[in-house]
C-alpha cells in the first residue's frame, strides 16, 4: 500500500486495496528479536515490513512487544538480534541522536516541556538542527493549525493551561516539526476522554491523509486499530505476529482463535465502522431524499442514516454533492458483503 500524491494540492489520499501487501518497505524489522537478561522474550523472533506512507498499527494484551518493537525503530531499545532497517540502512549503524532527530515521537503522556510555550515546544526541533527564526515561526503556525490550534491563541500559553486533548494536538505537531518520513506513536491518544480520544484519532486520521507520513502506532484497543489503521498487526504474548492484514480482512477472517478472541464479540458492528460506502452498492437514479449519505463514508453512517429513514431508503451523493443514487437495506447488506469477502482474490 503506498499512497499516491495529489496532483490537485500536493497531498496524499490513502488508497488502500484490501489484498494489496506493500512492496516498497521504509522500514524493515529483518528477524528482530528481545530477550531481556531474566529469559523473558519480549519480541520473538519477528519479520515486518512498514510501506512508504503507510499508517500501520500494532495491537495486541499487555506483554506483546508492542512498544519494544516500536522502539527498535529509534533506537530506544536495541534487539538482542535481527535488524531494524529505515530506507535500507541499518539503524544500528545510525548515530542515535541524527536518527531520533528525523523521527516523530508521540506517547501517550505527550512529555511536552512545561516552562515553555506551545510555539516554543513545538519548534524544538528546529531548534536543535539551526532553523532561522522566520522558518521556524511559519512552520509553528502551519503546524498549529494543522491540528486545528488557533497560533495566535494558543501558541502563547504554556502545556498547563490546554485540555488534555489539545496537548496531545501539540504532540502531533511537534513530531510533525521537521518533515519526519517517520512517526513512531506509543498509546499516543490512551489518557484522553472517550469523546476527546474519537475527536483525536479523526482528525489524525485527516492529517495522515493529507500529508502521508509513515506511521506506526501501538495501542491496546482493537477498535482504534482498525479504525485508524491501513494495516493491522495483531500480537500476541512475546511479541509473536499472529495476523497482518488490512482492517476489514482482521475482522472479517481472524486468522485463528487467538485474533478471534482478541477482536471480540460484535466483529459485524466494527466492520459498519471500517468498512465504507462505495458507488457499486448503490442503485442508480435520482437523490431526491430526505436522509443523505456520501460515497466513502463508513457503512456505519449509512446505517443510522437508513434506520432514520421513514421510507427506509436514503439518498446517496459524491463528494461534490451531486446525486449518485439510492441505498437500501439490500444495498447495504451487499456493501457488507464485499467488505467480507475483500480477502478473496
Amino acid at each position: 500500500m503506498c499512497a499516491d500524491a495529489d496532483p490537485s494540492g500536493g497531498r496524499y489520499r490513502r488508497r488502500v486495496p484490501e489484498t494489496e501487501t506493500p512492496n516498497e518497505a521504509l522500514i524493515r524489522f529483518d528477524g528482530v528479536g528481545m530477550t531481556y537478561a531474566d529469559g523473558t522474550v519480549a519480541v520473538d523472533h519477528l519479520d515486518l515490513d512498514v510501506a512508504a506512507h503507510e499508517l500501520l498499527t500494532l495491537v495486541g494484551p499487555s506483554g506483546s512487544g508492542k512498544s519494544t518493537l516500536l522502539r527498535m525503530v529509534n533506537r530506544l531499545v536495541e534487539p538482542t538480534r535481527g535488524r531494524v532497517l529505515l530506507e535500507g540502512e541499518d539503524v544500528a549503524r545510525v548515530d542515535a541522536a541524527r536518527l531520533r532527530r528525523g523521527i516523530g515521537y508521540v506517547i501517550q503522556d505527550v512529555g511536552l516541556f512545561p516552562h515553555r510555550t506551545v510555539a516554543q515546544n513545538v519548534a524544538t526541533v528546529p531548534g536543535l538542527l539551526g532553523w532561522d527564526r522566520r522558518r521556524t515561526r511559519e512552520r509553528v503556525a502551519e503546524l498549529l493549525t494543522l491540528v486545528r490550534l488557533d497560533p495566535a491563541v494558543h501558541g502563547p500559553r504554556y502545556p498547563h493551561e490546554l485540555s488534555g486533548g489539545q496537548r496531545q494536538r501539540v504532540g502531533v505537531a511537534r513530531a510533525l516539526a521537521t518533515h519526519p518520513k517517520v512517526m513512531l506513536m506509543d498509546e499516543p491518544f490512551g489518557a484522553v476522554d472517550p469523546e476527546g480520544r474519537r475527536s483525536l484519532q479523526t482528525e489524525f486520521r485527516r492529517i495522515h491523509d493529507e500529508l502521508g507520513t509513515t506511521v506506526v502506532m501501538v495501542t491496546h484497543d482493537i477498535d482504534e486499530a482498525v479504525l485508524l489503521g491501513d494495516r493491522v498487526a495483531v500480537l500476541s504474548q512475546g511479541g509473536r505476529l499472529e495476523q497482518l492484514a488490512p482492517p476489514a480482512v482482521v475482522l472479517s477472517r481472524p486468522a485463528n482463535p487467538f485474533v478471534e478472541r482478541f477482536i471480540g464479540d460484535a466483529r459485524a458492528v466494527k466492520l459498519l465502522r471500517v468498512a465504507r460506502l462505495a458507488r457499486a452498492d448503490v442503485e442508480p437514479g435520482r437523490a431526491d431524499r430526505p436522509v443523505v449519505v456520501r460515497v466513502g463514508e463508513p457503512l456505519e453512517a449509512a446505517f443510522s442514516a437508513l434506520a432514520a429513514s421513514p421510507e427506509g431508503v436514503v439518498g446517496v451523493v459524491d463528494d461534490g454533492g451531486a446525486a449518485v443514487g439510492t441505498l437500501g437495506p439490500a444495498g447495504l447488506h451487499a456493501a457488507l458483503r464485499r467488505a467480507v469477502r475483500t480477502d478473496e482474490g
